[in-house]
């Protein structure tokens, strides 16, 4: 959430754009734009940032007003998703002949 310090208007850190905000606002919104405004979100934060703590402070934020909400779905769909384990080699890391 925004605020405003002595006349000036102080960015969100955890959704400097306001793009998680406004999906709330957003009447009628489908998963899939939820999803377009997510990748959005993610891309427009500031390298270095922990991720996980971040869409947890967003899911506490907006989610236990919103459960139902195909933000509050999605945001669980991306906290789920970055804590998976990725896979490291696979075909290209094998030699070859």
């Amino acid at each position: 959430m925004s605020t405003e310090m002595n006349g000036k208007r102080v960015k969100d850190a955890l959704d400097p754009k306001g793009l998680i905000r406004e999906a709330y606002r957003i009447e009628g919104i489908t998963s899939g734009e939820c999803r377009s405004i997510f990748l959005d979100w993610a891309l427009s934060m500031e390298a270095g940032r922990e991720t996980q703590e971040d869409i947890a402070a967003l899911i506490a934020r907006y989610g236990a007003e919103h459960p139902e909400h195909p933000m509050t779905e999605v945001l669980r769909e991306g906290q789920a998703s970055a804590e998976r384990p990725r896979r490291r080699g696979g075909w290209r890391r094998q030699q070859r002949d």
